[in-house]
């Protein structure tokens, strides 16, 4: 299988169709997916058929995918998984990141990993401009991590949502990071 990138503990490589079991089990973890979905569980229909589809699509246009597996180096835990998706399908300088990992693997900087080292890669060798991340203002965890890996708190939003849960009433925040901003060191 090949690997998209590496960094000192994990492989993030492209999603196939035997990962649904493990995709199945992280929607389907109340933790994983407070922030989310307030942690309702996720039925094996909407896994298979809006799920799966998007993290296994190519994106011709580009050469690659936009969602990567996250493996363990050492054993090959399945640890989660990334995003990092054009806002615009005509346009891959503007990027989202995202992430979302089993909660056997929180706290042990995995999200911060992973992320900073599609950061780089987008900025080194992907041509990406800007890097920005939302997520909802109570997700200190999520914030912290954005934080970490250099992106800013750039707007706090309040979405109308069809389904609120637990949270979204302090609404949502807006993280970004610029080339220029980090290759300037700000």
């Amino acid at each position: 299988m090949r690997t998209f990138l590496e960094t000192g503990r994990l492989v993030l490589r492209p999603f196939t169709d035997a990962d649904a079991a493990h995709v199945y089990a992280l929607h389907n973890d109340p933790d994983v997916m407070r922030f989310i979905n307030g942690g309702r569980p996720t039925s094996r229909a909407t896994l298979l058929e809006r799920t799966m589809p998007a993290l296994l699509r190519d994106r011709p246009w580009l050469g690659r995918r936009s969602y990567w597996a996250a493996e363990e180096k050492q054993g090959g835990a399945f640890v989660g998984w990334f995003e990092f998706r054009p806002l615009d399908d005509s346009d891959a300088t503007a990027v989202e990141l995202g992430y979302r990992l089993t909660r056997a693997s929180w706290g042990r900087g995995y999200a911060t990993e992973g992320s900073r080292a599609l950061i780089g890669k987008g900025f080194g060798q992907l041509g990406v401009d800007r890097v920005t991340a939302t997520t909802m203002a109570v997700n200190t965890r999520s914030r912290r991590v954005m934080e970490k890996c250099g992106l800013s708190c750039l707007r706090h939003f309040t979405e109308d949502w069809p389904d609120p849960i637990e949270g979204s009433e302090h609404g949502e925040v807006e993280y970004e990071l610029l080339r220029a901003d980090r290759e300037a060191g700000r």
